[in-house]
């Protein structure tokens, strides 16, 4: 068409078309071009046809500016913008550049950085072996997830394989610990059913110390790698996409948990473990896709050692006489037959294992403190509530009174029974309330009738009336007594001493 250029594509096609014994007038047609323009690309007379244009059209409106002052600018720092260069001008030259020539500011800029700009990073695609490299990563759900309507705060560990993607995914509860890289780095080799030759991550307090003079592996985390015969590396700090393998996997694994969230209809979950399950079955989905090059890994890997290397750290702890012990600034409560003794606590990044000598006591969930806390408490009625039922009247002013009521409900039962009762009275009634509760196993049954009373206005029941109902009144039983005849213990002797008395009285 007059006027309009021919492009290298055009050309190509009608030489083609014309190598291949077709006419002119055929292969113009099929190239889009007049049979003209064909004779003259036959004849090699490009020049006649319209090319690109190389010069301006109107004046340039950054030509006072643009060498003197915004080249300087963008070589000291590169990174700067169009947007910012334009403020810049507006700022020192009022007026005299408007908002219509941001853009063409912003070509400009890219086109200088493209071609006198510094020199990018090139990423380097890896192609890692089989078995070669596992790669360990922590992140935060996209999604807001609830338990029992509770506001879960966790994060998500991932593991990974370089070679075939296969994952596994664990919830985390606190931060980026030793003892959570350790559970979940360990976990995954299990079902992966051996470890590579490389376990990377990035900089990870938990397993690098990290300080200007000196970068060295923990003790704890070079221990671990020891025991799976790992090397242990990372990337370079602040470099994420050496860890690509990984943190690519977050945004895909992060992406499908919302959609199979979504398709749930729901982000809440009665306990955390139905929330791993849920966690699991996504992540064999992703799995599933990768099982082919997964089987080629697991021939690969190193075979695993016969059991699980430490993943906990260790305090040792005197329980005190209010049964009591601090762990990272939070007060837990533990059974009262353990006062006065030495314990060795395992800090989990989810529990605490605590042991008397060799023998495991007691586990207990791990708390930690929320933000702007200095302290916390995790109570648990059950360890003390013998010993409190002997002394009910040390429940008003006890220190974690409210904390040692193991519900909301309970708490507004205690309010409510302060105002009904006297003051001593009412302490007797929580606590044998309580201790009904343990004894019982009925803690929300017990909770809920009383608290249906509540709402409807009715008055508490008295604690003897409660006692009454779950302790019953003890059926003394009845024991029929027979007078044993004195005679029959002579059977028991050897002889027949009865008949030998009565022949001597003949």
């Amino acid at each position: 068409m007059p006027g309009k250029r021919i492009t290298q594509r055009q050309e190509n096609l009608y030489m083609s078309t014309r190598e291949s014994g077709k006419s002119q007038e055929t292969a113009a047609a099929k190239a889009a071009i007049s049979e003209r323009s064909g004779r003259r690309l036959e004849k090699n007379e490009r020049s006649s046809i319209p090319g690109e244009r190389h010069w301006r059209t109107r004046e340039d409106p950054l030509d006072v500016v643009w060498e003197k002052e915004l080249v300087p600018l963008l070589e000291k720092e590169s990174q700067l913008t169009g947007l910012t260069l334009w403020e810049y001008l507006e700022d020192e030259h009022a007026g005299k550049f408007p908002f219509s020539v941001l853009r063409t500011l912003q070509r400009r800029v890219k086109q200088w950085k493209a071609t006198e700009g510094p020199d990018k990073v090139v990423i380097f695609r890896q192609s890692v072996p089989a078995g070669q490299q596992g790669l360990s990563d922590f992140s935060h759900p996209n999604t807001e997830i609830t338990i029992q309507g509770e506001i879960f705060s966790h994060l998500l560990y991932q593991f990974r394989f370089a070679y075939s993607g296969w994952r596994y995914v664990q919830i985390i509860l606190g931060g980026e610990s030793y003892s959570a890289l350790a559970d979940g780095l360990q976990s995954a080799l299990m079902l992966a059913g051996g470890s590579p030759v490389e376990h990377r991550t990035d900089s990870l307090s938990a397993a690098f110390i990290n300080s200007v003079e000196e970068q060295k592996l923990t003790q704890s985390y070079n221990a671990l790698c020891a025991h799976y015969n790992l090397r242990a590396t990372r990337n370079n700090r602040g470099v994420s996409h050496e860890n690509g393998a990984v943190e690519c996997a977050h945004g895909s694994f992060k992406r499908r948990l919302d959609q199979a969230l979504k398709l749930r209809g729901s982000c809440d979950f009665t306990a955390i473990k139905e929330y791993q399950a849920f966690l699991n079955k996504v992540a064999e989905r992703l799995n599933k896709r990768c099982q082919s090059r997964f089987k080629d890994e697991q021939l690969a890997l190193q075979a695993l050692p016969g059991e699980r290397f430490m993943d906990y750290s260790e305090l040792s702890l005197k329980v005190t006489r209010s049964s009591t012990l601090e762990v990272k600034r939070v007060l837990y409560t533990v059974p009262s037959r353990m006062i006065g003794e030495q314990v060795r606590v395992h800090v989990y990044h989810d529990r605490l294992a605590f042991f008397v000598g060799q023998t495991l006591t007691s586990t207990l969930p791990r708390v930690y403190l929320k933000a702007g806390q200095e302290r916390g408490r995790c109570i648990d009625y059950r360890h003390i509530i013998h010993s409190l039922s002997a002394k009910p009247q040390a429940f008003r002013f006890l220190q974690f009174r409210d904390e040692l009521l193991p519900t909301d409900g309970y708490r507004q039962l205690w309010r409510h029974c302060d105002q009904q009762f006297q003051p001593r009275d009412a302490c007797k009634w929580i606590v044998g309330v309580l201790r009904i509760a343990m004894d019982h196993n009925c803690e929300e049954r017990l909770g809920n009738e009383l608290l249906a009373l509540v709402d409807n206005k009715k008055p508490l029941p008295p604690l003897k009336a409660l006692q009454e109902r779950y302790l019953g009144a003890t059926a003394v039983p009845v024991i029929l007594a027979r007078q044993q005849d004195l005679a029959s213990y002579d059977n028991f002797l050897p002889g027949n001493w009865h008949r030998q008395e009565a022949v001597g009285h003949a």
